[in-house]
C-alpha cells in the first residue's frame, strides 16, 4: 500500500502546528497557557544569555504573543514547572518529575554535570548545606560569600554554588523559584512529598520510552534519527519502537517531498487531508530563539527548513559570519531570515545591528508586513518604543533604512 504523499511545505506546516507556530494567536494570553505550551513542547530550554529577552521567555513570546515574563517564574514558584536536564537545562513539567527521577539517581552518568569527586572531596561541608536548607528554608547560591579569584586570575564559582549544583543534578534539591533569575533551591522530599521512590519510580527504560513518545508528539513529524535529540537519549533501538508504535496506531509512515520516509504522530492523523490539499496554511512571522525547539537540532533545521544555523556568541568576534546572539525570523511556515540584536532597556530601544534574509527569499510587501510586525510586537513586548536598523539586504524596510518609533496604540 502505498504511503500519504506530503510536500515539504505540507511537512513544514504540521511540524508548526505541533510546536504551537503555524498560526498567530486568536486570544490574549493567560497564565495557564506557560504550562500548556510547555506540555506542548514537553520542555522548554533555559539559557541565561540577556542581550535581548531570555530564551525561555522568548520562545513562549514566539507562541503566546505579548504576556508578561513574570508569568513563566510564577509558574515555577507555584508548582506547575520543574528544572532538570532533560535536553539541556530545561523547564518542564513537575508531573514529569518520574521521567528523569532515574537520571537524579544515578547522576555518575550524568557526564560534566556531575563531578562526583567533588562531591566526595566536600561531603562533610555538604551535609551541612543540606542542614542548613533543613533548618533555614530554601537558598540561593549568592547568599553564600562571595567569589575568589583562582590562581588563573578568573573568578571561580564559589563552593557552595558547586555544591548546589551537584545537589541539583543527584537530586537532592530542586528549584522552587528564581529570583532575578537566580535558581533558589529546597530539599526534594519537601518539594514532593508524596513521592516515593519505591511506589512511583519509573525504571531508565520505561522513562526513556515516554520520552521519545512526547519527542514525536512534539515534533508531530519526524525522521527516526530525529528523537533521540530532544531529550539528548543516548540512540535507542528506535526500529521495534517505531513499528509497534504503527501497530498501535500512535504513528504513521508518509511519504515527503526531498526527505522521503517520515513518520506522523497520531495527534496530527485528521490534519493530513488538510496538508495534502494545501489548505493547512501558515501565517505566523515571529522571531525565534536559538534554543527554540524548531532551531536547536541544527541537522533538523537544515533538513527541513533548509535553515543552516550556528550559535556564534561563543565564536570569537572577527570570526563571527552574522554577529553574536542571532534570532531566526519565521514567516509564514519557512525560516527566511535572522537578525542580530540587542535590547538597549534604559533607553527602551531594539537595535537590530544586522539583518539578513536566506537565499532565495524574495522581498514582497507580504514578506516585509510579516517582518515589520513581528519586529514591533517583539519590541513591545520588551518595552521598546522605538527600533533602530543598520545592517539590512537589499530592498528591505526602503522607507525606513534607520528604524521607527513603535506607534503603540
Amino acid at each position: 500500500m502505498s504511503l500519504p504523499q506530503l510536500s515539504l511545505s505540507a511537512a513544514r506546516h504540521l511540524h508548526l502546528y505541533a510546536q504551537g507556530l503555524l498560526k498567530k494567536p486568536r486570544r490574549r494570553a493567560q497564565p495557564a497557557d506557560i504550562l500548556s505550551a510547555i506540555q506542548r513542547m514537553s520542555l522548554l530550554q533555559i539559557d541565561t544569555i540577556n542581550i535581548v529577552a531570555r530564551s525561555p521567555y522568548l520562545v513562549l513570546f514566539s507562541r503566546l504573543g505579548n504576556y508578561p515574563a513574570q508569568w513563566l517564574d510564577d509558574a515555577l514558584s507555584q508548582g506547575q514547572l520543574m528544572e532538570y536536564w532533560a535536553h539541556e537545562a530545561c523547564f518542564l513539567p513537575r508531573t514529569d518529575f518520574g521521567l528523569v527521577r532515574h537520571r537524579m539517581l544515578a547522576p555518575e552518568k550524568m557526564g560534566w554535570k556531575y563531578k562526583q569527586e567533588w562531591m566526595h572531596q566536600n561531603a562533610e561541608e555538604i551535609e551541612q548545606l543540606i542542614a542548613h536548607i533543613h533548618d533555614n528554608g530554601p537558598v540561593r547560591s549568592a547568599d553564600f560569600e562571595h567569589p575568589r579569584k583562582g590562581t588563573s586570575g578568573w573568578w571561580e564559582w564559589k563552593p557552595h554554588k558547586r555544591h548546589l549544583e551537584g545537589l541539583f543534578t543527584s537530586g537532592k534539591v530542586m528549584v522552587v523559584e528564581r529570583r532575578n533569575f537566580q535558581r533558589v533551591y529546597d530539599l526534594t522530599h519537601r518539594v514532593m512529598p508524596h513521592w516515593d521512590d519505591e511506589r512511583d519510580l519509573l525504571n531508565q527504560a520505561a522513562a526513556e520510552e515516554v520520552m521519545l513518545e512526547n519527542s514525536a508528539r512534539s515534533l508531530g513529524i519526524f525522521r527516526a534519527q530525529w528523537l533521540a535529540d530532544y531529550y539528548r537519549l543516548r540512540q535507542p533501538a528506535l526500529k521495534p519502537l517505531l513499528e509497534r508504535w504503527q501497530e498501535n496506531h500512535r504513528v504513521m509512515r508518509v511519504e515527503v517531498e526531498r526527505l522521503g520516509e517520515m513518520w506522523l504522530h497520531a495527534d496530527l492523523f485528521p490534519l493530513v487531508p488538510q496538508a495534502q490539499e494545501d489548505k493547512l496554511t501558515a501565517s505566523h512571522s515571529a522571531v525565534l530563539s536559538p534554543f527554540d525547539p524548531v532551531v536547536w537540532d541544527r541537522k533538523r533545521a537544515e533538513q527541513l527548513f533548509d535553515f543552516t544555523y550556528r550559535l556564534e556568541c561563543y565564536t570569537p568576534a572577527p570570526k563571527r559570519q552574522f554577529g553574536y546572539f542571532v534570532l531566526p525570523l519565521l514567516h509564514k511556515g519557512r525560516l527566511v531570515g535572522r537578525m542580530d540584536a540587542k535590547m538597549h532597556r534604559k533607553t527602551g530601544v531594539l537595535e537590530v545591528i544586522a539583518l539578513y534574509l536566506e537565499e532565495g527569499v524574495k522581498v514582497s510587501a507580504t514578506l516585509e508586513k510579516g517582518l515589520t510586525a513581528a519586529l514591533n510586537e517583539f519590541a513591545v513586548w520588551q518595552g521598546a518604543r522605538q527600533i533602530t536598523l543598520a545592517r539590512l539586504p537589499d530592498g528591505v524596510f526602503n522607507g525606513c533604512r534607520s528604524g521607527w518609533e513603535i506607534d503603540i496604540a
